[in-house]
């Protein structure tokens, strides 16, 4: 077996006190522990005896974020003392940073560095989250044109075939059928037609969790079209589907003791002769007509549906997530998702998680007088705002129609997508609050049962 190289974790204070060749070679490098920093320590033989890396306070999941594909190739541990919930996202964090997306590159993939993982993490956990958001990100990363409603149906298929859930799916015409007009309005445009997703796995008798992602394979905006440059990211709108299929992959891959629903309208919002129009009316299932004021605002209306449905089975907890609307973006920027939550005590439960493992949100408010800009002279609401302002609460009220108000649920609006690389989270698609969302689904059903 190769040897493995320690990575060892340091202050500044830590390496003033180192010896002194090694001191001589840290000014050299100019290394003084500055959180996040990194220096490669020589062997006398001309070899990598050690790995210093500064330390951060607290230590957080992205700390040996960067060093997953910077080091040479070869085996390394971490030396250094640290509990078994730091030692586990550490390990998370490393794993995280070594991911690639190289499906459409014609090269081969050359070797990355190995993290043994300290025998106190969770490794059960790192492996699920792994797995979690490499599906996320590699759902969309793919481009549309192979990533249609059809292929996300065999994306889901696929998830429900590994951990031996029931899936079912119903397409085009059959979704008039069965009362899901809008899903069935907003994609019908396509040449793949529009599909409601449905994935269960767990027991009846025990909690229901439901999850509901926005699955828009490719927005155009409709015949409200987007511009080139507002269109160029489009492929990245099923990214609220992507994260609760991960999310779904991490509950079951961990065996959490729920009743587990997930629901995805997939669909392609495009332009043909019967495509939807602006002001058009529409039906839905819940039974009341909706105008729509923008076809661009066409994720809240396959949502609506969505939630109805996982509304009607009085879930315990019910979480929806969409690449929503770009006006939460300008409220929090790209990479701090917003969330929306109609119970005090679940919003701070989620919150709080998300600080634990690094996943955070920050959440909006529910603005009830806000509500009345979504009335509608023609419909029984609209499904945009009267006013240019407060469009991620207006999206939000919106969604909370179609639910029932004693139901617990949060609604999170995400990028899906990161514009710069960061330690453990390169350009690219990304889950944006799964993790955090699984914590509170962790605490709040499997820690009592």
């Amino acid at each position: 077996m190769a040897a493995s190289t320690p990575i060892y974790l340091v202050t500044p204070d830590a390496v003033k006190q180192l010896p002194e060749p090694e001191q001589l070679w840290l000014q050299v490098s100019r290394f003084k522990g500055e959180a996040g920093s990194a220096c490669l320590v020589p062997s006398v033989e001309g070899g990598l005896a050690k790995v210093l890396v500064g330390q951060s306070d607290p230590l957080d999941t992205w700390l040996l974020g960067s060093l997953a594909q910077s080091l040479p190739p070869g085996h390394y541990h971490l030396a250094s003392d640290v509990s078994a919930e730091v030692a586990t996202r550490l390990c998370l964090g490393w794993r995280l940073g070594q991911y690639q997306f190289k499906k459409y590159k014609d090269t081969k993939d050359s070797p990355l560095p190995e993290l043994g993982c300290p025998a106190a993490a969770d490794q059960a956990y790192v492996e699920a989250a792994t797995a979690a958001t490499y599906l996320v990100r590699d759902l969309v990363n793919t481009p549309a044109g192979d990533m249609g409603p059809a292929q996300l149906e065999k994306a889901v298929q696929a998830i429900a075939h590994q951990h031996q859930a029931t899936f079912q799916a119903i397409v085009g015409e059959e979704l008039l059928a069965q009362n899901y007009p809008m899903v069935h309005a907003v994609g019908r445009a396509s040449i793949q037609p529009p599909r409601l997703l449905d994935l269960r796995w767990g027991h009846a008798d025990q909690p229901k969790v439901t999850l509901v992602g926005k699955g828009v394979c490719f927005d155009t905006g409709g015949l409200d079209i987007k511009s080139a440059s507002n269109m160029k990211l489009m492929k990245k709108d099923m990214g609220g589907a992507a994260q609760v299929l991960g999310l779904a992959s991490m509950i079951m891959a961990m065996q959490l003791p729920v009743c587990l629903r997930v629901l995805v309208p997939a669909v392609e919002n495009s332009i043909s002769d019967n495509a939807v129009h602006p002001y058009d009316v529409l039906p839905s299932r819940k039974g009341i007509s909706v105008e729509v004021g923008n076809t661009d605002a066409e994720g809240r209306l396959v949502l609506a549906d969505a939630l109805w449905e996982a509304a009607s089975e009085q879930p315990d907890l019910l979480v929806d997530c969409a690449t929503l609307t770009g006006a939460a973006r300008i409220a929090l920027g790209t990479e701090l998702p917003a969330f929306f939550c109609n119970q005090p005590e679940v919003a701070i439960a989620l919150r709080q998680s998300g600080l634990a493992v690094d996943d955070p949100l920050w959440e909006l408010p529910l603005h009830n007088p806000y509500r009345d800009m979504l009335d509608s002279k023609v419909a029984d609401i609209c499904n945009i705002s009267s006013g240019s302002y407060g469009g991620a609460i207006t999206a939000a009220l919106f969604l909370r129609e179609f639910i029932q108000p004693e139901i617990p649920w949060i609604h999170i609006d995400l990028m899906a997508w990161n514009l710069r690389s960061l330690p453990g989270r390169p350009e690219g698609g990304e889950a944006m609050g799964m993790r955090a969302l699984f914590e509170l689904i962790r605490n709040r059903f499997a820690q009592s049962s």
